[in-house]
């Protein structure tokens, strides 16, 4: 259990100057782990300020509450598509900023029964909900070769998704496929494996994404900003790949072009070069930022 307690929020001097403008403001960390850059931000927010927390990860709730200690922080099990609505029942007109922090927390990579992790053995479960029913062994052991192929070519996009697909169909007519293991040898059966990534990364990736319906989630984030944000306000987002990057910088550009909003940074922002060195998992990080307008 050390690894909890050492979770290093990725960016978060970075993120809270952009995103802290009003000490005394409401803020939403859409995603909150365990609490890293929630911690971080109470440092420097005044006692009047109030940071609202979500997540579908129960377990990770509970931690967070734990690390955070502090009454300024309300924590929400519920999904941050949801956050619009949970401040206006609370009679708040929207928060001052947002952080989407879209990459998973080290509890979650580095606890075996959640089955992210190609790692270590373990179930292959991958939802972030543990109440939700579909899990990554459902994917593999029950969907059709074309919607399996599919979803490792653009989720993952994984070039060799046909092989892949057809090894895990194979496989499975033989027995199912219930373990972390069990997927990451057939994925080696089939591709060599080049230079430091391993050849299952990107299918790990692919079936992560489809067991949470990660990009259609993001996607109605994206459309709920202006309820969320007030004028003045600012939404910071963290992707780790590039098809949640690509849906930010888009949906930034477009409510750019409205005229009611500006980009805080034309260009995404990356982890400087010290953190990289001490955080590996901060590498692929990108940060967007965007303001609306008064």
């Amino acid at each position: 259990m050390t690894e909890i307690w050492t979770h290093i929020p990725i960016m978060a001097e970075q993120i809270a100057d952009l995103l802290l403008q009003n000490p005394d403001g409401v803020y939403v960390d859409a995603t909150l782990g365990l609490g890293g850059h929630t911690r971080l931000f109470l440092s420097r927010l005044s006692p009047r300020a109030r940071i609202f927390g979500f997540d579908k990860d129960e377990e990770a709730l509970q931690l967070a509450r734990e690390r955070v200690a502090d009454t300024r922080l309300e924590a929400v099990h519920a999904s941050y598509t949801q956050a619009p609505d949970v401040l206006h029942a609370q009679g708040i007109d929207g928060a001052d900023g947002a952080l989407f922090d879209l990459g998973l927390s080290s509890y979650q990579l580095d606890n075996p029964s959640r089955g992210f992790s190609l790692l270590q053995n373990g179930p292959l479960d991958m939802r972030f909900d543990l109440s939700a029913k579909l899990t990554a062994a459902d994917i593999v052991n029950t969907w059709p070769l074309d919607k399996l192929e599919y979803i490792l070519w653009e989720y993952g996009e994984e070039h060799q998704a046909n092989k892949i697909a057809l090894a895990i169909m194979k496989a499975r007519k033989e027995a199912a496929i219930t373990t972390t293991q069990a997927l990451r040898q057939i994925v080696e059966s089939v591709v060599p494996r080049y230079g430091k990534k391993h050849p299952a990364t990107q299918t790990f990736q692919a079936l992560r994404i489809a067991c949470n319906d990660e990009l259609n989630t993001v996607q109605t984030a994206l459309n709920t900003l202006e309820q969320l944000i007030r004028p003045g306000g600012r939404a910071a987002i963290l992707t780790f790949h590039s098809l949640e990057d690509r849906l930010v910088k888009n949906h930034f550009k477009m409510l750019a072009q409205t005229g009611h909003w500006t980009l805080v940074n034309k260009h995404a922002l990356a982890p400087k070069y010290d953190e990289i060195r001490q955080n590996r998992r901060a590498r692929s990080a990108k940060l967007r930022v965007v303001e609306r307008k008064k």
